[in-house]
């Protein structure tokens, strides 16, 4: 499996960015994909995933704001971000796992900067 995660960028708090997770290989492992991130002396942690059904779940710090969904057809997550707090600043990257319980796997993209100005 192979992930790559764009969309990254800077923005003032308040603002709005799109992530997008283009992935390739065995559809299989493709099943559900997910958005992480990690701040620089945190732990990489859990944002959001979707199953391929469209089965979401949420962090709790994101609920409300972030919005994941997914182009079964090309292979690819999104991450819609709104109302961005400077919280939200971090590296985020993609993951893919056959199974929920799977998550994370060691299929990691490079991950794309978000930066968000108070």
């Amino acid at each position: 499996v192979q992930l790559q995660a764009f969309g990254g960028g800077f923005v003032q708090a308040g603002g709005s960015l799109r992530l997008s997770c283009a992935a390739s290989g065995n559809p299989w492992n493709l099943n559900v994909m997910g958005w992480y991130r990690q701040a620089p002396g945190n732990k990489r942690e859990l944002v959001a995933y979707i199953t391929r059904s469209g089965v979401t779940n949420y962090a709790d710090p994101v609920k409300g704001r972030f919005t994941i969904s997914r182009d079964n057809g090309k292979s690819t997550a999104y991450l819609q971000m709104t109302s961005l707090k400077p919280e939200d600043s971090a590296v985020y990257y993609c993951n893919a796992a056959p199974i929920v319980p799977a998550l994370p796997t060691n299929f990691w993209g490079q991950g794309t900067q978000v930066t968000v100005s108070s």
